[in-house]
Parts: C-alpha cells; sequence; structure tokens
C-alpha cells in the first residue's frame, strides 16, 4: 500500500505535480584555496586574474560554477585543473558561503575548499577564462578576534579583514571569518582565504 500525504497523495501523485518554478534557486559555485608551504614556513597562495566580467582583472580564487549533476568536490578540482592546470591534490572543505550581494550576477552560493601542498610551489598555467595565475606571498595574522590578511607578489598588494567568529557545535569549536573588507580581491575571496587560513593553523 503507498503511503499517502495529508493532501491524500503519493509520492508519484505529488511529483507530478509538483513545481519547482515556484521556489528561486540560487547558482552554485565553487571557489578553491591553494597553500604552498616552503620548509621554512613561509606560506603562499594561488590566485588568478579574471579574464571576464564581473571583477574583470581583479585577482581571484580559482573556481567557478558546478554543471548539472556534478558533484560540488569534482566542480572544485575541475575548475582548479581548468584554471591553473593543478590537479591531484586532496581538497579538504572550507565552508559554505552564503551571503546576499556577494555575487553581482545574483543570488550564488559557494562551496569552498582549500588544499595544502608542503615544499615548493609548483608551476600554475592559467587557462579557460583566467587571464593570469600566480603565487602570493602569504603575511596572515590573528589578534584577538580580528583577522588580517596582506597578499604580495610582483608588486601587487592585496588586503582583507575580517571579525574571527567563534561557533560551539555539537563537533567541537569552529572558527569562520564573518563578513569584512578586501582591497583588490573579488567577490567574498577575502573572507574565504581568511576562513581557510584559519583553519589551516
Amino acid at each position: 500500500m503507498e503511503l499517502r500525504d495529508k493532501n491524500g497523495l503519493t509520492e508519484r501523485e505529488y511529483l507530478a505535480q509538483y513545481r519547482a518554478d515556484k521556489y528561486p534557486r540560487p547558482s552554485v559555485t565553487v571557489d578553491v584555496c591553494i597553500f604552498s608551504r616552503a620548509a621554512d614556513g613561509a606560506l603562499r597562495t594561488l590566485l588568478i586574474r579574471r579574464g571576464g566580467h564581473p571583477f574583470l582583472g581583479w585577482w581571484a580564487l580559482p573556481g567557478g560554477f558546478a554543471q548539472p549533476g556534478e558533484r560540488v568536490e569534482e566542480a572544485a578540482a575541475r575548475e582548479l585543473e581548468e584554471e591553473t592546470n593543478l590537479c591531484g591534490l586532496t581538497l579538504c572543505p572550507v565552508g559554505v558561503f552564503s551571503a546576499a550581494g556577494r555575487d553581482p550576477r545574483g543570488w550564488t552560493l559557494s562551496c569552498a575548499y582549500a588544499a595544502l601542498i608542503e615544499g615548493a610551489a609548483p608551476t600554475a598555467r592559467a587557462g579557460d577564462d583566467a587571464a593570469g595565475a600566480r603565487w602570493f606571498d602569504v603575511d596572515f595574522v590573528r589578534a584577538g578576534d580580528q583577522a588580517r590578511l596582506t597578499l604580495r607578489a610582483q608588486g601587487d598588494e592585496l588586503r582583507a579583514e575580517a571579525a574571527v567568529l567563534r561557533e560551539q557545535t555539537p563537533f567541537g569549536e569552529a572558527l569562520r571569518c564573518g563578513e569584512g573588507w578586501g582591497q583588490g580581491l573579488a567577490f567574498d575571496h577575502g573572507e574565504i582565504l581568511l576562513t581557510a587560513l584559519l583553519r589551516l593553523r
């Protein structure tokens, strides 16, 4: 006997009359933080220069839109390889970033990932819609409830700052950065990088 809901519908009947267009849907994107740590502890991160709108010419994390039917972790690995030619890295989840207005194109949420390479930073080659790829030296400072990030490479200097938020969960304390400000970084990529660095440290 098929189960019926409070309206007397079976699951097949419910799905036949269900209208997905009644509910707005966000676009799903991925962003990838890649860090390289040298033997002396110096940290670098890989950014791409955006080759299209929005934020044309700005520095950003490698990433892009997930395709229909694609798992977000697969999208992250695909976008990383397409935009930087790096592949085979172990990508760890950083979090989901969904603040209103984070993307001028509309309602967009990002599933962010990070990877750490121990040793020399590999050569990255820009591809797909990335106009360039470059490793930046990372200067990360956490002072109490504030986190500050300065990135430097070949005359470019990028900055980000945000409040550090502590969340008690059933799985222990989690640290993340709240909305802050960034200079020279597209979207909310300063917040994503700061959050990834809090998890890394």
